[in-house]
């Protein structure tokens, strides 16, 4: 695969990861997916809060949904495309990508877009993959992609992780090729320091830091003059969601701040202007 060059645009993307609090990678264990029915189920009111916010803000963002979430609360998803709001995937049943075969992953965001597609009734152009894991070893899901007609995806970190990252991946938005043609990559936002990148997209990375960090953080990755890609999670302005078991550092990266995050995010929305993906690429 090559990249070509990329596009310089000036809207930011503002995107979230609908998926229930006990479906994080973080606490993926047989047991525990067997019980996902059984657990109290808080995404439909945490979205909603979400929806609100942007719609007090007169912001659009990109919503990748979880097909299993879509399944069992469709009004949420179509609630979001009546109010301006990208739909995109976020697979099927929230499995990492280095924890399925090639057949197993295209079942998995074939099914994931017909769900959506069928609610929303237009095509679902974007994918993001759980845990951002399509890294070196599962760059073959691109071409899956292609072929099951996404146009763009946002799912690889060009920075180091223990789960998921590609070191050195270049870190705007930009065309890469496959077999089978080719595909925007639209990559979380990381900032360049000392010669490193480092993540300050969202999720766990805008919960760790105080937000006037953050703030010159992003403020300095703007420099760059290309789009930022945020991310956040309906659970993360949830701090009363009930706990789930898990190694230490687990439980550390989910719990931490929650009670932090949503003002955090109404002083993002101030600071920035914010779209969704489908406006910052030419798809």
């Amino acid at each position: 695969m090559r990249k070509s060059n990329n596009p310089v645009r000036l809207t930011h993307c503002l995107t979230f990861d609908i998926e229930e609090h006990f479906q994080v990678s973080a606490f993926d264990l047989p047991a525990h997916r067997k019980r996902w029915e059984g657990y109290e189920s808080r995404v439909q009111r945490n979205t909603e809060k979400i929806l609100e916010i942007l719609v007090d803000r007169g912001i659009r963002a990109t919503f990748f949904v979880l097909g299993w979430v879509a399944e069992r609360h469709p009004n949420l998803v179509r609630s979001m495309v009546s109010v301006g709001h990208e739909v995109a995937s976020h697979g099927y049943e929230h499995r990492m990508v280095t924890d399925q075969t090639p057949d197993q992953f295209r079942e998995d965001v074939r099914k994931s877009k017909r769900i959506l597609e069928d609610l929303i009734g237009k095509p679902v152009l974007g994918y993001r993959a759980p845990s951002f894991t399509i890294v070196d070893r599962t760059k073959w899901a691109l071409q899956v992609l292609v072929e099951e007609g996404y146009r763009y995806d946002s799912s690889i970190f060009p920075i180091r992780h223990d789960r998921y990252g590609i070191p050195g991946a270049y870190p705007h938005p930009h065309r890469l090729d496959t077999h089978m043609g080719s595909i925007w990559e639209v990559p979380p936002a990381t900032v360049r320091i000392a010669g490193s990148r480092f993540p300050i997209a969202g999720g766990g990375y805008f919960r760790f830091f105080p937000y006037p960090v953050l703030r010159t953080l992003l403020k300095r990755a703007e420099l760059e003059a290309e789009p930022l890609v945020i991310y956040l999670h309906p659970w993360e302005l949830d701090p009363a969601q009930p706990r789930m078991q898990g190694p230490l550092v687990s439980r550390f990266r989910h719990y931490l701040n929650l009670d932090k995050t949503e003002r955090r995010l109404q002083q993002l929305l101030g600071d920035f202007q914010f779209g969704p993906i489908r406006d910052a690429v030419t798809l």
